[in-house]
């Protein structure tokens, strides 16, 4: 897999907005980016329903020029709610939904 920038990535998210507004009756659903400590950056989906918002993100590499590459495929999902851990390893947004809505 190759580097790619940060707004293909986000491009990338972004053309799955809709399709999970519908499929799990979100109320709202963004991008989510984060700057990690060395090389580290988790970019995902900020999303919304019921009241609870949860940050879905995969963690990449950032090399020197900005390029981006994922470091695993597994999503993350941190709560706003600071007395719930942190789900990890979720093999993908589907198992992540359902999980938590």
């Amino acid at each position: 897999m190759d580097y790619q920038s940060r707004e293909q990535i986000v491009n990338g998210l972004q053309q799955s907005f809709e399709p999970y507004l519908n499929k799990y009756g979100l109320e709202r659903i963004g991008i989510f980016e984060e700057e990690g400590q060395d090389e580290c950056y988790y970019i995902g989906y900020t999303t919304q329903k019921d009241g609870k918002t949860y940050h879905v993100h995969l963690p990449f590499h950032k090399d020197n020029n900005g390029g981006l590459i994922p470091i695993d495929q597994k999503w993350t999902v941190e709560s706003d709610n600071p007395q719930e851990k942190d789900l990890k390893e979720f093999e993908d947004l589907d198992h992540v939904f359902r999980e938590i809505y």
